[in-house]
């Protein structure tokens, strides 16, 4: 290849002017085209990359991913590697503070975070007062961002926006999440299923003790079984953390407002909470379920090609070869149904990754399967189920989530995010009075009315005994 400047030539064909961008790390700095204008007045151009595509809004040394080679590194060490000889509390220490820890660190550490398992009295009450049915994900948001407000100290609204340029003041709060993170997902487990709360047991690791606060019953001395503990395990150092996805971009994007962090958690799992994001493997479960035997797997296939059915859990944004976790997660299966028994979805789960894999239109768009593939169906086998998923997730994302606040915070104080838009709408019109404005609502059942809504059972007996002036809302729509 010749040698030349790292930078672009760009020409403006508006103007006839010429630019020279530079490029850094195969990067170019957004900033350098504002300078490109039709006339003086003019604002600039600005890049447009709805989704962040190919956008990077920070430099980060936590987690690298290689899609085209299909390869993943926490601070340079493999995925693969770090599964199958660390445990989760070490490989969060890795993430948030950059090196594998000593033994005398490791003992610091384990010992930090199961002095704060324990959570107040206060916050046990308020999830006590969801509703029976409320969804785990739903209280465990809520009970992170009311976890908040018990620790006035740790919020920069009210002790100033300084307070986490001290190390001493931003360890004590990651101690705090990672210790009762899992205390309030095995809460809002009990409290789906209608049964007291375990409080923690300090003498387990950080998997066995979630695990037992999930599980014990009556017992004075039950011990989660040791491979279900190390299957848990190895599928939280996959989850912990994966770059600048949806929810990391979150939690970075929260803290450049310098908010306190576990409002920030809380908004990270909010945004983790969607079905695009962490409940992407329930959406794999739903489809092995439909396909039903391995019989069908051709046939779903053949609907996929044309486009009259939906392939989920194959293809990623970044990876462009078969996505490490999902290997990981493939050979996991086998130790789980070993131990608990033979899924049947598994099995139709093998017949189509054959199938999609031997299939030239899968390989050549990059399809190949994900870590969601997998990992819905070992949480199914461990007995989860669905809606417990995304709070499985959230879990041991928070290490990589606390990871990125510190990394955020370590050069001073963060450059608040305020992306830009390309406005479409109205140029400057006048104000027009009500009376004069033109009658665009429509009837109650029109389409085009702005405030049709669905409406319970009770409201429509309401509308029907009271008459049509007091609810405009459609009829026809009711659930």
């Amino acid at each position: 290849m010749a040698e030349g400047k790292n930078t672009f030539t760009v020409t403006d064909n508006r103007t006839g002017k010429t630019y020279e961008i530079p490029i850094t790390r195969e990067t170019v700095n957004a900033l350098d085209f504002r300078q490109m204008k039709e006339t003086a007045d003019d604002f600039g151009t600005m890049v447009y990359d709805p989704g962040y595509v190919n956008t990077a809004c920070c430099e980060s040394s936590i987690c690298k991913i290689d899609g085209e080679k299909g390869e993943l590194t926490f601070r340079g060490y493999s995925i693969e590697e770090l599964v199958e000889k660390s445990t989760f509390l070490e490989v969060a220490y890795l993430l948030i503070f950059g090196e594998l820890p000593d033994k005398d660190q490791q003992e610091l550490w384990e010992t930090k975070i199961t002095r704060h398992t324990f959570i107040h009295e206060n916050l046990v009450q308020l999830m006590k007062n969801f509703r029976y049915d409320a969804h785990p994900m739903g209280m465990l948001i809520s009970s992170i961002s009311a976890m908040g407000t018990f620790y006035p100290e740790a919020n920069p609204a009210l002790k100033g926006s300084h307070i986490y340029q001290d190390i001493n003041n931003r360890n004590k709060q990651i101690f705090r999440i990672l210790g009762k993170l899992p205390t309030i997902a095995a809460a809002a487990y009990r409290h789906r299923i209608g049964r007291p709360y375990n409080t923690p047991v300090n003498d387990l690791s950080y998997t066995e003790n979630f695990l037992y606060m999930l599980d014990r019953l009556s017992e004075t001395d039950y011990r989660p079984h040791p491979k279900l503990s190390r299957v848990l395990e190895k599928m939280w150092i996959i989850h912990a953390e994966h770059e600048l996805n949806c929810s990391t971009a979150t939690m970075r994007q929260l803290t450049s407002t310098l908010v306190d962090p576990y409002s920030a958690i809380a908004g990270a799992a909010a945004a983790l909470y969607g079905p695009l994001h962490g409940g992407a493997n329930e959406a794999v479960l739903k489809m092995l379920r439909s396909i039903g035997k391995k019989e069908n797997v051709a046939p779903f296939i053949a609907d996929v090609k044309a486009k009259k059915k939906r392939l989920m859990g194959f293809g990623h944004r970044v990876y462009k070869a078969y996505d490490p976790r999902a290997k990981i997660m493939k050979d996991l299966c086998d130790e789980v149904f070993q131990l608990l028994g033979p899924n049947p979805l598994f099995e139709i789960a093998l017949e189509l990754e054959r199938q999609a894999l031997a299939d030239d239109y899968f390989v050549s768009r990059k399809l190949f399967p994900n870590l969601d593939f997998y990992s819905g169906l070992i949480y199914n086998a461990l007995g989860f189920p669905t809606d417990m998923f995304p709070v499985l997730f959230t879990i041991p994302r928070a290490a990589g989530w606390l990871a990125h606040w510190v990394e955020s915070l370590q050069g001073g104080e963060p450059k608040i995010f305020r992306p830009r838009q390309v406005y479409i709408g109205k140029e400057l019109r006048p104000y027009i009075d009500p009376d004069h404005r033109e009658i665009r609502s429509g009837k109650d059942d029109d389409q085009e009315n702005p405030l049709r809504a669905t409406i319970s059972g009770f409201a429509a007996r309401r509308q029907i005994s009271i008459g049509e002036g007091m609810y405009h809302i459609p009829k026809t729509i009711h659930n």
